[in-house]
């Protein structure tokens, strides 16, 4: 179902890869960006790009990793895999990384010849949402256990179009302080909802490995699918 395509850096002076996911039928009801983890376009994130394509979306992870190692894709339950994309996360540049979000965007509208278009990320990816829906004109973003949104939350007000976030209470990653600063400054806000996932770990709705809380991913799934037929079509 799906393929590597190009996609022009907004600067348009190189491009880089996408694993792309089309419908087997029927034109695109819209696009969906799926943001990669810190594990590059794995197998999981290709997955769940095959996924949305059976729901009827144009799917799009792009290899936001490019400039540092063209197609990273780690399994998160090797550890000596995990310790390598700590490594590449440490050299990630982030607001780069939103930049070639912006520019996956007009690529997903240019393929549709218009149209809504929204992103999921997870992880580093469940961060880079809630900045894409800061600084892009996506239409809709769902992140799941991002992290460092707290150092993010003076960007609120920037936010103008509806953006979920999936918070695991025992992340690993995310302390109780953080969740407790993200509730208190987005709770009121008209375009963003947070869910809490209680007991639940950091990568509970990974597709594959030891990660995954099978009740809770289905959740999660279920609203954030909901959400993307509300806001996208």
């Amino acid at each position: 179902m799906g393929s590597m395509e190009n996609i022009a850096t907004g600067e348009g002076d190189s491009e880089f890869g996408a694993y792309v996911s089309t419908p087997d039928a029927a034109a695109p009801k819209a696009a969906i960006i799926v943001i990669q983890e810190i594990f590059g376009v794995n197998r999981g994130i290709r997955s769940k790009c095959d996924a949305w394509a059976e729901a009827g979306y144009l799917a799009i992870a792009p290899d936001l990793f490019w400039r540092l190692q063209p197609g990273i894709a780690l399994d998160p339950d090797v550890e000596s895999e995990f310790q390598q994309a700590l490594d590449w996360m440490g050299k990630f540049n982030q607001d780069q990384g939103v930049r070639d979000i912006a520019a996956t965007i007009d690529h997903a509208r240019a393929a549709m010849d218009g149209g809504k278009v929204g992103c999921v990320g997870y992880c580093l990816g469940g961060r880079l949402a809630f900045m894409a829906a800061a600084r892009t004109d996506i239409d809709a973003s769902v992140g799941y256990y991002g992290v460092g949104i707290d150092g993010l939350l003076g960007e609120k007000d920037a936010i103008t179009t509806p953006l979920m976030l999936h918070i695991p209470t025992e992340d690993g990653f995310v302390d109780a302080a953080t969740q407790k600063a993200m509730h208190e400054w987005l709770d009121d806000h008209p375009q963003i909802v947070l869910h809490d996932y209680v007991g639940l770990d950091h990568g509970f709705a990974t597709e594959f490995g030891k990660r995954r809380d099978e009740e809770a991913a289905q959740l999660a799934d279920g609203r954030t699918a909901a959400f993307f037929a509300e806001h996208l079509g």
